[in-house]
């Protein structure tokens, strides 16, 4: 799927140019180059870095949507939904405004992070009371710090200038356009990162779906499980929307369909996650540059028109089967 995402477009190549092109980038002679004299520089300027971050960015948020899910115990808790991803952009667009530099290239990233582990923080301090997460208050708080995320970023609209407003559509419709290896070179490790640490956290995610009671008979702090996974969940969060923009429902749609097929074991949903993230946001940035033709479409609008149905689908037969949420 990479190969052919990077061959199409407006300069059409076939998956042996990009396959021959790759393999002479890293030294290997093999295989026949494209033609087209511009060929190359297109591929890496454009189409490689856009490609990889697409599937940097899937990974990541299909992977905080498992840990969400895993730690609220419900199939509803999603970085777009309860407003992670609003306060992560928030964030951002008041260092992009100000202007504010103090960690160099990382600055916007970092700020992201302190806006998604805000947002994280409060909608776990709201939604949980008495050892359990009530759904409709985990829902209205997405809400309102949606809300909140959304006024912040228009604050920001009409105090920034023309540049600044740019980049702040960026951050509302969610896009790849314009991706660089520099931005590939700071998301990609720190979302390696991410899902690295929540390997370790399986097994006690696998154990407190048993509920909070046995896995503290098993061995498992919960509370200290549910600040680490909340930091994990604002460090992909913030790799994914510091580059992206807000792209919703990759972290629901993801793990829910994952976990249809493959059961509920954390060590095999997460990875498996990763990869259905990536394929996904691959498919929905493919699709988004070569639509309409010579318009790029918001990756972020594509991700809800499929989210959106699927998320009230997800309601419609949960109440059906089990009676709803409580």
């Amino acid at each position: 799927m990479a190969l052919f995402s990077a061959g199409i477009g407006q300069m059409q190549l076939s998956p042996s140019e990009i396959l021959a092109s790759l393999l002479h980038g890293i030294g290997l002679d093999w295989g026949t180059l494209p033609t087209h004299p511009y060929a190359g520089s297109a591929l890496w300027s454009v189409r490689f870095p856009r490609v990889v971050m697409a599937v940097v960015v899937g990974a990541a948020l299909a992977c905080s949507g498992v840990l969400m899910q895993g730690v609220f115990g419900n199939p509803l808790a999603e970085p777009g939904v309860v407003g992670v991803s609003s306060g992560a952009a928030a964030l951002a667009c008041v260092v992009i405004v100000f202007g504010l530099n103090f960690f160099g290239t990382w600055t916007v990233a970092f700020a992201a992070f302190l806006g998604g582990l805000a947002a994280t923080a409060v909608v776990y301090a709201t939604a949980r009371s008495g050892g359990r997460t009530e759904v409709v208050t985990l829902v209205l708080t997405g809400v309102a710090i949606n809300a909140v995320g959304g006024a912040v970023i228009a604050l920001m609209t009409f105090l920034g200038d023309s540049s600044s407003r740019e980049e702040i559509i960026f951050w509302q419709l969610g896009s790849l356009n314009g991706t660089r290896w520099d931005n590939v070179l700071i998301a990609g490790p720190v979302t390696a990162i991410g899902i690295g640490l929540a390997f370790f956290l399986t097994r006690k995610l696998d154990l407190l779906a048993l509920g909070e009671r046995p896995a503290r008979h098993l061995g498992v702090d919960v509370e200290r499980l549910r600040v680490q996974v909340i930091v994990i969940v604002a460090i992909l969060t913030g790799a994914a929307v510091a580059f992206a923009g807000i792209i919703g429902f990759v972290g629901l749609v993801v793990p829910h369909m994952l976990r249809l097929a493959l059961g509920p074991g954390h060590k095999v949903l997460l990875p498996a996650s990763a990869l259905g993230g990536a394929l996904l946001l691959l498919v929905a940035d493919t699709v988004a540059r070569t639509l309409v033709p010579n318009a790029d479409l918001p990756i972020g609008m594509l991700t809800a028109l499929v989210g959106g149905p699927f998320f009230f689908w997800l309601i419609r037969r949960t109440r059906k089967q089990d009676g709803g949420w409580s």
